[in-house]
């Protein structure tokens, strides 16, 4: 899709505002960058600086992203003229300096409840009212946001592209012969109370037989321990700390189960990552656009359930047959394929109409 010249030079035809708080952003950001790209777009990202600062409430801590994002923004909408403009989460649209579209994978209305979002949600409101096209990950993201904000034909589905790390019969290689998956349960941690490491811990002190080991990646052993999740020397559960997409993607492949307990969950990357590359996933029921969710309970609705335990100790001793394959299957909708249909045949002809 070439860009009309202006004043002899090409304008760029899309502007992505990045809020790139955390690495799953930053992946949705660069992949959807990506898509645009192959769909023959021009594209440039916009990322702004951490806030140094560490500040006390989620209210100041959102408001101080929102102000970086917008001196980001301010830069190159100046130096770049976009065409068009993409707003990376609801809160990178918060202080916007020019009306674009929005992609989130969750709202404020429906993460910052009571007066950890006093302020967010009056103006994410306004933001998602005003916006020129919502691109939510999922539809449970869309059904958060404001009735208000889902009116007209603005809004375009457009998840996160998850596929397998190792395509091929490696993917989805099962617990016993060559291969074999030697890693009992993986869970990721990046923020523990959250993701309810508290829970899983729980859950795995009560079944664990040894020597089956519980693999922690997101955090490291050091702040688990400081903030009261771990016991020192305990057996059976081994922290690798953050890892590199390459390295995390290898541990699952290893991998016979993916447990986890979250709290709340705006949109479950790690999940489906586990899904993708043949990990069982055991989860508790969560509050949020939760985007592996069903996929699990359709797989086997023995995983998900209150009692972590209980649904751990089912992956691991009656596994469903089949449950890799038809995991693959489940996620079509969020391969590259199709998320690249998605951005060359509605996304880019809406934005840049």
């Amino acid at each position: 899709m070439p860009s009309p010249e202006r004043g002899g030079a090409s304008a760029l035809d899309v502007l992505i505002v990045s809020l790139g708080s955390t690495g799953g952003l930053r992946v949705a950001d660069a992949q959807l960058a990506e898509s645009m790209r192959r769909a023959g777009a021009s594209v440039s990202v916009a990322a702004p600086a951490s806030p140094s600062r560490r500040l006390r409430t989620l209210a100041l801590v959102d408001l101080a992203w929102a102000r970086a994002v917008r001196r980001a923004a301010v830069l190159e909408l100046a130096r770049l003229r976009p065409r068009a403009v993409i707003y990376s989460s609801t809160t990178a649209a918060l202080l916007w300096p020019r009306v674009g579209a929005i992609r989130f994978d969750a709202t404020s209305a429906g993460n910052r409840p009571g007066r950890h979002g006093l302020w967010q949600r009056p103006v994410e409101r306004l933001r998602l009212g005003e916006a020129s096209l919502l691109l939510p990950w999922s539809d449970a993201a869309m059904l958060e946001a404001p009735v208000s904000a889902r009116r007209g034909d603005r809004v375009l589905v457009l998840p996160v592209a998850v596929e397998s790390s190792a395509p091929g019969p490696s993917a989805v290689r099962s617990a016993s012969g060559p291969g074999a998956r030697d890693i009992a349960a993986v869970t990721y941690a990046a923020n523990p109370s959250k993701k309810g490491l508290d829970r899983v811990l729980a859950a795995w002190r009560r079944v664990r037989v040894d020597p089956e080991e519980l693999v922690i990646a997101g955090v490291s052993a050091q702040e688990l321990r400081r903030s009261g999740f771990l016991r020192a020397g305990e057996p059976g559960v081994r922290v690798v700390g953050p890892l590199e997409t390459r390295d995390y993607r290898a541990l699952l492949r290893r991998a016979r189960v993916f447990v986890c307990a979250p709290r709340r969950e705006d949109y479950g990357i790690a999940q489906l990552e586990a899904l993708a590359d043949g990990c069982l996933l055991v989860s508790t029921p969560a509050a949020g656009p939760y985007a592996a969710l069903p996929i699990a309970r359709a797989l086997d609705p023995r995983l998900v359930a209150d009692d972590l335990a209980v649904a751990l100790r089912c992956a691991l001793d009656d596994p469903a047959a089949g449950y890799a394959e038809h995991a693959l299957e489940a996620l079509l909708p969020f391969g590259r394929e199709a998320v690249d249909r998605l951005v060359a045949d509605e996304l880019l002809p809406r934005l840049l109409a």
